[in-house]
């Protein structure tokens, strides 16, 4: 497994300054926050971008998030899917391989909706086949369906699209209903990204991604979940994913810094 870290972690910094921290933070692999690079192309060329990402010798492995792919419908349909073209170009251009994207369903969801949701996803998957962009889903612990790795997996295998695929989060993972024992069932070519977190202190119920701290430092068993990941073959990226506010305004170079550490004990 290879370590990453996501732009996210450190929200208050540019993407050029990204490029250049990440590599003083000693982490050449960037889960890019697609956000920050359509900022920074308001300014920058793609041309001039893909220098400065060459430069610095940073390999952007994944970009985060794009939702509104499988329920909306007229205008705002047409809008979530101009925004998602405009991201998968900028994918394919910078080589961005991989996209998260959101299982973002209703409060309530039956046999229609879930149909529906899964035209949505073959739909999407197909447009991004056509910018060679794997998709993958994430399943979200407060979510009212694929909020767990088994259902997840059942939804992504359902589209029968091989460009889509499953992203574990540990945060989401440990507040949801998920199981180690999930793991077992797993494709590992379905997997196609793993994000780690910890929390510390909070209850399962009350836990936000604001209270989300480096990997190794809590309560999470990442142990046992990168233990099994191992044993069922995973061999992709582990991508560091705080939103702890604290964190995101501390030093780029810094947070990368510490972040590899703790990567790198988690990971051996």
């Amino acid at each position: 497994m290879k370590a990453c870290i996501s732009q996210v972690c450190v929200l208050s910094s540019t993407f050029e300054e990204d490029i250049k921290s990440f590599v003083e933070g000693g982490c050449p692999n960037m889960e890019v926050w697609l956000t920050k690079l359509e900022k920074h192309l308001e300014s920058a060329s793609i041309a001039d971008t893909k220098a400065l990402i060459a430069d610095h010798g940073v390999n952007l492995v994944a970009g985060s998030y794009q939702g509104g792919l499988f329920l909306s419908t007229g205008e705002q349909k047409k809008s979530h899917y101009d925004h998602f073209k405009r991201r998968l170009d900028l994918c394919q251009g910078l080589g961005i391989p991989l996209m998260n994207i959101c299982a973002d369903f209703p409060a309530r969801v039956d046999q229609q909706i879930l149909q529906t949701a899964l035209a949505g996803l073959r739909e999407a998957a197909q447009w991004a086949e056509a910018f060679n962009t794997k998709l993958s889903l994430e399943f979200r612990a407060q979510s009212s369906f694929a909020n767990n790795l088994e259902s997840a997996n059942t939804f992504v295998t359902a589209s029968g699209m091989e460009n889509v695929g499953i992203t574990l989060d540990t945060f989401h993972f440990h507040c949801g209903p998920s199981k180690l024992a999930d793991l077992a069932n797993i494709n590992p070519k379905k997997l196609f990204f793993v994000q780690v977190c910890d929390i510390s202190a909070v209850p399962k119920e009350l836990a936000t991604d604001s209270d989300r701290i480096f990997p190794g430092d809590g309560d999470i068993d990442i142990t046992s979940i990168i233990k099994e990941l191992k044993r069922i073959g995973y061999d992709g990226y582990v991508s560091m994913e705080l939103l702890n506010p604290v964190i995101s305004q501390s030093k780029t170079s810094q947070v990368t810094e510490l972040g590899m550490g703790a990567l790198s004990k988690i990971l051996a």
